[in-house]
């Protein structure tokens, strides 16, 4: 082949597979935005149950120093989401981030008090929890609109798995509002739902994931290992009445969200 057909032959070739390596970067930088917005949610919901844990395990400081954990981490997650795809994802991005900062002060100003004091009036509770379900939303709709942006959308299975965690997080953080005798005031009552109905839908999902015809033989380990312990917690979540366990409720959510965060990362590994 003479060096100018060769030439020619090499600009085809670029001109063909340029677009597609710019194409797979584009949905890798979305994948990757996406997952640290689905991050962030976990870790700012974990901070209020943390605290309500710190309420309830009458300030044991392992917990404060959990809450501390959750609200670094969440904010690692936020200085990440440097790149928008779009205006509609800056906007969402920028507000968010100003929310992030009242919530993450009002929380930190609450601790304190519940510290030197060893209660809170539980208006302020009320509020800091409306301002943890204002950044959930905010940070809902930042997700969406990242995919509408990018046009890069989260396979199936990648996502039930995702919401199976978040799902995971708002049953342990009901369950520790209640055990925090804050519960009944606000995060059980207005437009909540009830726990049971959580548990009911929880037990529901993850059954359909053990179910995907799609699950490797390591994915299945996995969602077994979580299928064992939450049957392990719940009976004391629908009987929160009866025999308040928040400890063992804690210990045993937070290693099912990692879990079901593993299986999210093989799900995402094979584009499922």
């Amino acid at each position: 082949m003479s060096s100018r057909l060769l030439v020619i032959s090499l600009s085809t070739l670029l001109a063909i597979t340029l677009p597609s390596f710019g194409a797979a970067a584009q949905a890798a930088d979305a994948a990757g935005t996406l997952l640290e917005v689905h991050q962030l949610r976990l870790a700012a919901q974990k901070s209020l149950s943390d605290f309500f844990m710190y309420n309830s395990m009458e300030g044991d400081q392992r917990y404060a120093r959990m809450i501390d954990e959750s609200l670094d981490e969440a904010a690692q997650h936020l200085s990440a989401l440097t790149d928008m795809p779009g205006e509609g994802s800056q906007a969402l991005r920028s507000q968010l981030e100003q929310q992030w900062q009242g919530y993450r002060s009002d929380l930190n100003n609450l601790t304190k008090a519940l510290k030197s004091q060893g209660y809170t009036d539980l208006q302020p509770v009320a509020d800091l929890a409306a301002r943890n379900q204002q950044l959930m939303t905010l940070s809902q709709e930042l997700y969406s609109k990242i995919q509408q942006e990018s046009g890069h959308t989260t396979a199936r299975l990648t996502q039930q798995s995702r919401e199976q965690s978040l799902l995971m997080q708002a049953i342990a953080m009901d369950y520790a509002s209640r055990s925090a005798s804050v519960g009944a005031t606000f995060m059980g009552g207005g437009e909540s739902r009830p726990i049971e109905e959580l548990v009911g839908e929880f037990a529901s999902k993850l059954a359909s994931l053990e179910q995907a015809p799609q699950n490797t033989p390591q994915i299945k380990r996995t969602l077994g290992g979580v299928s064992t312990k939450w049957r392990y917690i719940e009976k004391s979540l629908l009987n929160y009445n009866e025999n308040s366990v928040p400890f063992l409720v804690n210990k045993y959510s937070d290693s099912i969200i990692e879990g079901l965060e593993q299986v999210s990362a093989q799900y995402s590994a094979t584009q499922l």
